[in-house]
């Protein structure tokens, strides 16, 4: 049983990382974090082709990543939570330590000549 519910968690964490797994939808992510935007604002501020970002917003409420709600004829969208957010932004800070490291090896190497 304990195996099993391990299991089903990785599952779960696997599928979020999967909705994150692309650029154009972490845009959409961090443009959500500014307030809820229907479609056509996502498109006009992102320059993103409707049918892609509603292809990519079908992905991120699967993986509950966003919610949906409407009002009238307009679909708004919202972050499920925001501390996706904060998770994006500690990923950010683990590249770019990763990047530091790889310029200091770069100009450690040209260094060796």
């Amino acid at each position: 049983m304990q195996k099993q519910l391990i299991r089903e968690i990785h599952h779960l964490h696997a599928k979020i990382c999967s909705g994150l797994a692309d650029p154009n939808r972490i845009l959409i992510l961090y443009t959500l974090a500014e307030g809820d935007c229907n479609v056509s604002h996502l498109v006009e501020t992102l320059g993103i082709p409707q049918p892609r970002i509603s292809r990519h917003l079908k992905v991120l409420r699967e993986c509950n990543l966003v919610r949906s709600r409407r009002e009238g004829q307009m679909v708004y969208y919202t972050l499920a939570d925001r501390r996706v957010i904060q998770a994006l932004d500690t990923l950010r800070a683990v590249m770019a330590s990763s990047l530091e490291n790889q310029v200091t090896l770069a100009e450690t190497l040209t260094t060796l000549d």
